[in-house]
């Protein structure tokens, strides 16, 4: 028997405005106002910027302005160099880049909410009929599980500053979403038609990073066709799969023909080394960040897998298959694993939205309590904090503040305290309707998470955003370097120098890095890391034929530091 007994009053669907403007609120703030931020964001925003400057090489071969990236796949950053030549010219090329994060957040909201509402309005997910009838109709109650499914999956922590970052994370998770909306529609109703859809999702999310997560996907779908609706199973093997080896296929053909046999089987084989056997270690790092990574998503999953125990439906099955299948590859993959994380919160999300319904009250109200303690305390720390760098008081908060990023000047902006001030009312009149009207509808049980969500991130980047840019900026350090650089040298060479720092170099401070190891340079940049449990730095061993030019550190980083040299002339 069905564990679900609804009258139509749970099924009212949020309005479609509020859940549009919902999704703006959580992913709009960040956008402008801030520079590329260090590691992934800067690094991403680097190969993009290249792309959109460079040649036809550059845009096949992810680099970072000569720094080759063959760990890299390029759609993420396709798109981003599309953006800076679209809307370069007119926002900035980082704004435009960070106009990536609307889209890739889009195509993955989206996606859960279409894969939800595609397997809610299923009659095997309908519940039971009541005896005088007043059940919710059929599409109803799914678009009432799907606006559950996009609340659970905005709510999660582990989304929360990925899908802000002009990086690969954020595209993947997008269509790991969009593979389980395309599988979705393939199992629901197969056809030729959405067999191709799945296949071009998944050929897409091999191309964002690598193949491993789309192989995974691709072998749970079709054990779950095999073993429950076998009508797929012909489409996912002629269809699916050979549009999914296609696409990728097609990239690395184009390096081929570029003389790049070595990079394409480097990003081929990046999958293979990651792959080993699983020890206690990694077992024992998922068990404790999944349970934040996912909150609140795991839970209720969990939750409906129990409640649905009895009957292995396509609502079940399909996301459960995927899940597995993903959480195997976490346990199995090491390094690089917010890829395989991100990759559990869209199944995570649809599968809980089906316990929704079933969940007791007992379970609602301590979800409820959690976010309402958890996400206010946060939200009242953010507001203390923003004080005391603007006042000095409460003073020892002040000095923590201020001892992260030594020289930081705190900067009053009215629109930015409004926008926070708006947004803490808008929280305390959302606990006032939920707590005190407790109304019937499925979603009440994560609306408080979502919204307390929205919230901590809007104060974040609003009160916080000058201290966050300028503690996770390189702007200060690219400034410096370009002002001991003469107007018409040659080029930099480096050693040692990351990603992130490269990028954010060439493109605040416009240092004119080789293209080539072999390109002579007049100046060396070396980067050194300072051992966190050693106070002596690890010096490189410099040419004695170089001259001390410039040396310094962002402020807000002891264990990293940076020195120009210039070579002497014959």
């Amino acid at each position: 028997m069905k564990p679900v007994r609804l009258p139509a009053a749970a099924t009212l669907a949020l309005p479609r405005w509020g859940l549009v403007a919902l999704c703006l609120l959580y992913i709009l703030p960040g956008i402008i106002r801030r520079d590329p931020w260090k590691v992934d964001d800067a690094s991403g925003f680097g190969i993009m910027w290249t792309m959109a400057h460079g040649s036809l090489s550059d845009w096949l071969v992810p680099n970072i302005v000569g720094m080759a990236m063959p760990n890299e796949g390029p759609l993420t950053h396709w798109i981003g160099g599309l953006m800076i030549l679209l809307f370069g010219w007119v926002a900035g090329d980082a704004l435009a880049a960070r106009l990536t994060v609307l889209v890739f957040f889009a195509i993955g909201a989206t996606s859960v909410w279409r894969a939800a509402f595609v397997l809610g309005r299923r009659a095997e997910a309908q519940p039971l009929k009541l005896a005088f009838g007043g059940q919710p109709a059929a599409l109803d109650y799914g678009r009432t599980l799907a606006d559950g499914a996009l609340l659970i999956y905005v709510a999660c922590l582990g989304l929360l500053l990925r899908s802000h970052e002009t990086a690969a994370p954020a595209l993947h998770v997008s269509l790991v979403a969009a593979s389980f909306y395309a599988g979705a529609s393939l199992f629901d109703r197969p056809s030729h038609r959405s067999a191709a859809g799945l296949g071009v999702a998944l050929g897409l999310l091999t191309l964002t990073h690598a193949w491993l997560v789309p192989l995974g996907l691709l072998l749970a779908f079709g054990i779950a066709s095999a073993l429950y609706y076998r009508q797929a199973l012909s489409r996912l093997l002629a269809i699916t799969a050979p549009i999914a080896l296609l696409l990728p296929g097609a990239w690395l053909l184009a390096r081929h023909g570029l003389g790049d046999d070595s990079g394409g089987l480097a990003w081929l084989s990046d999958s293979l080394q990651r792959f080993a056997w699983p020890t206690r270690g990694r077992l024992i790092y998922l068990l404790k960040n999944l349970f934040w990574f996912s909150w609140p998503a795991w839970p209720i999953a969990a939750w409906a897998v129990y409640a649905w125990r009895a009957q292995p439906t396509l609502h079940i099955v399909l996301p459960s298959a995927g899940l597995a299948a993903l959480l195997l590859l976490a346990l199995f993959t090491h390094g690089a694993s917010h890829f395989e994380m991100l990759a559990l919160l869209p199944p995570l999300a649809i599968l809980a939205t089906f316990g929704l319904p079933t969940l007791k009250r007992g379970a609602i109200n301590a979800i409820d309590w959690f976010s309402v303690m958890t996400l206010s305390a946060i939200a009242g720390f953010l507001w203390l904090g923003w004080i005391a760098k603007q006042t000095g008081w409460p003073a020892q908060l002040a000095r923590n503040a201020f001892r992260l990023a030594p020289g930081f000047q705190p900067e009053f902006n009215a629109f930015a305290l409004a926008v926070a001030l708006a947004a803490t009312g808008g929280w305390i009149l959302l606990l006032h309707w939920r707590l005190g009207r407790r109304p019937p509808v499925l979603w009440r049980a994560v609306v408080l998470s979502t919204g307390g969500m929205v919230l901590c991130w809007l104060l974040m980047m609003t009160l916080w955003l000058p201290w966050l840019n300028y503690s996770q900026s390189y702007a200060p350090v690219a400034l410096q370097i370009e002002a001991h650089l003469p107007q018409d040298y040659r080029c930099v060479r480096t050693e040692g120098l990351g990603p992130a720092q490269r990028a954010s170099f060439a493109y605040l401070g416009q240092v004119r890095f080789a293209r080539r190891d072999d390109e002579p340079c007049e100046f060396l940049l070396v980067q050194e890391d300072r051992p966190r449990r050693n106070k002596d730095p690890q010096a490189k061993k410099i040419d004695a034929n170089m001259t001390l030019l410039w040396q310094g550190r962002r402020a807000s980083d002891r264990h990293e530091s940076f020195r120009l040299f210039q070579r002497n002339s014959p």
